[in-house]
């Protein structure tokens, strides 16, 4: 593949205070395929032009809005303006800017959750498919090769028909109500204002979710919810719990919190079929853990040379040097990256570039949030998950 240009991005979102927009810039950046050459970083202008001249940027292309943004950048010569546009904004301006944005003719990245609410959820959905653009939504942790390995030898058969799935994602941070004392990550997440309707199964039980079904290969059919407020005065559920039926039958149980006091990141999940079981958490994420009945549990590592193509696709190091969140996070820029520019070139992306989260993740994301509102305020035990676009 001959490369003819670095792809440019422009941001929305991302300014003082954001911990995700340096997360964004960092992984786009790591593989040299992509550069950041514009932005919209904050709603009050004086943020934005302040964040744009720390990123070195060129000042008549850090813009006071991403209406203004998408306007100016169109009117430029075509191998000057963007190509992509990164969305890294609270969950209440994902839809706009990401429709317009595809609009426009740009290719989209969006950090999760798809929308605020599961209407706009649909529309976007739509809005993606009726594109002729990329478009990636950032669930991080299917960036990870020893993901993708477990995801490979479910899909080949190898442990046989899954049976049981368990998934978790315990945090600590909110242990206590930081939202009232000026913490600006704390303030947007728990404010349905901008948060939506969920908090905590927003924030981090939709990754869970995703993970179940990216690495299990199954969708959720139904599922009975719990889910909870446990700091007084907090306004949205801060943990929470899902026994899961899968389309095949099998069962499970997804877990997130955001109150288990010194947790920290730990995502786990752990899959058993008939024959044998597979484990990965985040906490040795470079190891995957088979699990069989009559001979010892095997560990696979990252980097050697018996992985999976998906896995070694996304590899970056030789085995013993470890790859953590930020290259998890890269890999789905690149992949992503990688996939542009084949299409420029008129070729197919290869299968493990397109291996990335996209629209139809984004829907069954907030429908899983919906039904799992709905589910915890009902009496009725399970409720149907059905998925409307």
């Amino acid at each position: 593949m001959t490369q003819r240009k670095k792809l440019k991005m422009g941001m929305v979102g991302g300014g003082p205070g954001s911990f995700i927009g340096a997360v964004h810039r960092i992984a786009a950046n790591m593989d040299g395929l992509i550069e950041l050459v514009a932005g919209t970083f904050s709603s009050d202008p004086e943020k934005s032009r302040a964040t744009g001249e720390e990123l070195m940027l060129d000042p008549t292309r850090v813009y006071t809005s991403y209406e203004e943004m998408y306007a100016k950048e169109q009117a430029l010569p075509e191998a000057e303006r963007i190509d992509i546009v990164s969305i890294v904004t609270p969950n209440h301006m994902h839809f706009d800017p990401a429709v317009k944005a595809l609009d426009a003719g740009f290719h989209v990245v969006l950090d999760k959750p798809f929308t605020l609410t599961y209407e706009q959820a649909q529309k976007l959905y739509r809005a993606v498919n009726a594109s002729k653009q990329f478009f990636c939504l950032t669930h991080t942790y299917t960036g990870y090769p020893m993901v993708k390995q477990a995801k490979q030898m479910i899909a080949s058969g190898l442990i046989g028909a899954v049976r049981r799935v368990y998934v978790e994602y315990p945090q600590g941070w909110l242990y206590e109500l930081l939202e009232t004392s000026g913490n600006k990550q704390a303030a947007w997440r728990t404010d349905p204002q901008k948060s939506g309707k969920s908090g905590c199964f927003g924030d981090i039980g939709t990754h869970a979710f995703n993970l179940a079904e990216y690495v299990s290969g199954l969708q959720v059919a139904k599922i009975c919810a719990d889910l909870d407020i446990v700091v007084a005065g907090r306004q949205l559920d801060d943990a929470g719990s899902v026994l899961l039926k899968f389309d095949n039958g099998a069962s499970g149980v997804l877990m997130a919190s955001q109150v288990d006091t010194g947790a920290e990141n730990n995502v786990k999940i752990r899959i058993f079929g008939e024959k044998g079981g597979i484990e990965w958490q985040q906490e040795d994420q470079n190891s995957l853990i088979l699990r069989w009945p009559d001979k010892p549990a095997e560990i696979l590592r990252a980097g050697t040379g018996y992985l999976s193509s998906y896995a070694s696709e996304n590899s970056r190091t030789p085995a013993g040097h470890p790859e953590g969140y930020l290259e998890a996070f890269a890999n789905l820029y690149r992949n992503f990256a990688r996939s542009i520019y084949a299409q420029q070139q008129g070729e197919s992306p290869k299968p493990e570039w397109l291996d990335f989260p996209g629209a139809t993740d984004g829907l069954r994301g907030m429908a899983f949030i919906e039904h799992a509102l709905q589910s915890s305020q009902s009496d009725q035990k399970w409720t149907p998950f059905v998925v409307q676009a």
